[in-house]
């Protein structure tokens, strides 16, 4: 297929399946997703992100809609019946239930399960980001990748509006992470992210980037760091699972980075093959 979709166990093309009115994702955002990159019909680090889709499901009290190697089963067929090897984006979710509304957990209702996969090429990483700064008014669960993302649509409009490509959230001076991205930053030689606590997602890809800075002895250092530190950077980085690693260029209008080219290219190089030798053909 040329994409594809599953809702439930019935399997199709995106346009052809549907949900039920009373699926709580639709009207409460009660559930969790994740997504991964696909490429040569493999999809990349699904270890990782079952890890992170099954705690949040368990912080948010969502009994799984399968067993994680079931759920692993029913995601690697459906990318296995897609027409094409290119890179591809898969994502899925699950939502409490499909249930007349009422705000308290339905009594005996089976979560639900959705997926679907489409072509989606990896973000240029020749082209830097530019971003603007914005203050981070999201709820105190932001470790749960909960469906519930009307902050984060707002702020990246916001940027969309003023010609960039992501955003800062800060709460006060600290910065968090963008609005669908991780952020780090590269300081005398040493890269540097926010902790993964209540504030921020942990993504997938600072974790990856974390293991690399080991196995490419560059040194790391996980601790919280303002706005004004992250604009005096060396080097500032966007993570995320459809662009990798990009370079920023700007923030708030205002030239960032581009004093370590070297390092970062190190490790964009070096994530790049890593993701090739994951999903070669």
């Amino acid at each position: 297929m040329k994409d594809i979709a599953y809702y439930n166990g019935a399997i199709g093309r995106i346009d052809e399946i549907r949900a039920p009115i009373t699926d709580r994702g639709l009207y409460f955002g009660d559930g969790v997703y994740d997504a991964a990159m696909v490429r040569n019909k493999k999809i990349f680090a699904l270890a990782d992100h079952l890890d992170r889709f099954y705690n949040s499901l368990a912080l948010l009290r969502i009994d799984p809609p399968m067993e994680r190697d079931a759920l692993a089963a029913v995601l690697n067929d459906l990318v296995a019946r897609l027409d094409s090897d290119a890179p591809h984006m898969l994502y899925w979710q699950s939502t409490r239930a499909a249930a007349h509304r009422m705000h308290a957990f339905p009594k005996g209702a089976k979560s639900t399960l959705m997926a679907f996969s489409e072509a989606c090429s990896l973000d240029r990483q020749d082209r830097p980001y530019k971003l603007i700064t914005v203050e981070d008014t999201r709820f105190l669960h932001c470790n749960i990748k909960t469906l519930n993302l009307i902050p984060n649509c707002m702020a990246m409009q916001r940027a969309a509006e003023a010609g960039c490509d992501e955003v800062v959230f800060h709460r006060g001076e600290r910065v968090t992470e963008g609005a669908h991205s991780g952020l780090a930053m590269l300081k005398d030689g040493v890269f540097c992210t926010p902790p993964a606590d209540e504030l921020i997602l942990p993504s997938i890809t600072r974790k990856h980037f974390l293991e690399l800075c080991g196995k490419l002895g560059i040194p790391s250092r996980i601790a919280p760091f303002t706005v004004d530190e992250l604009l005096q950077a060396d080097e500032i980085m966007i993570l995320s699972t459809g662009s990798h690693c990009i370079a920023v260029s700007e923030i708030d209008g205002r030239p960032v980075g581009g004093r370590d080219a070297d390092r970062l290219d190190r490790l964009q190089t070096a994530y790049q093959e890593w993701f090739d030798a994951q999903t070669a053909g």
